[in-house]
């Protein structure tokens, strides 16, 4: 952030509001409310004497299939590497993971809290996700869609769109369109230049599903002309191609 006036930098300030003046770090303590105004300072060194066991050792506590933990619990994720003197136990627990199709769930405490976490094998290495616990899921946010009707033939429109966008998922062919856009917005401004608008697509109010699974799967389809070969890559790219339906 930066003064509108000058460009200078903005810099955050801890401000004490009872002596009306601003404070060094050092200065400052954690502390919990317990009431009103009310509070325990809360040391370092208090933290540490109450850590649990898996604050230093992870706890592995139960395998489960790969299937069985829905990814709606995922939270963060990290790679988890061996120190060198255990690197033959790692790789006896990734491989035998990997056979057997299971994951590990497990505890372990960093940044101040104990996670419940799962464990999975992937491309070689341990791949450690942190799992969401049940009450920090809100199910007063899931939302309840009403299905309404359709007929055979919606549906069987339905299936063959799907059928022709399925392919292998490569997450390298993806890139962040926005950041992109940002970057060229920050060169034109750089050099003087005007920042060009992008033209939005026109997102017309959808009336007949029908019509809309039929457009979608039109636009799926690679363009050839009367005695043309199609362009290479053409049906390619159509596979991925979004679809306002």
């Amino acid at each position: 952030m930066l003064h509108r006036k000058d460009l200078s930098r903005v810099k955050e300030v801890f401000y004490c509001t009872a002596e009306d003046k601003p404070l060094d770090k050092d200065e400052i303590v954690k502390g919990y409310e317990y009431e009103k105004g009310d509070y325990v300072i809360v040391e370092p060194a208090d933290l540490e004497k109450i850590a649990p066991s898996t604050a230093k050792v992870m706890e592995i506590l139960q395998f489960v299939k790969s299937s069985e933990v829905d990814p709606i619990l995922f939270e963060k994720s990290y790679y988890v590497a061996p120190d060198e003197e255990i690197s033959k136990p790692y790789a006896l627990l990734m491989k035998a993971m990997a056979e057997t199709g299971q994951d590990a769930i497990a505890k372990v405490a960093m940044h101040g809290r104990e996670h419940i976490v799962i464990l999975r094998p992937m491309n070689g290495a341990i791949v450690l996700h942190t799992i969401y616990y049940k009450d920090e899921l809100n199910e007063a946010n899931k939302t309840t869609v009403n299905s309404g009707s359709y007929n055979k033939r919606e549906f069987d429109l339905a299936r063959q769109l799907i059928h022709s966008l399925s392919a292998p998922f490569e997450l390298s062919q993806y890139k962040d369109q926005y950041r992109d856009n940002i970057e060229r917005m920050i060169e034109q401004k750089r050099k003087g230049r005007k920042v060009t608008a992008l033209k939005q697509p026109k997102t017309p109010r959808v009336v007949s599903i029908l019509d809309a699974l039929k457009k979608s799967l039109e636009e799926t389809k690679p363009a050839t002309g009367a005695g043309k070969k199609a362009r290479p890559g053409a049906a390619k790219k159509a596979q991925h191609k979004r679809s306002a339906a």
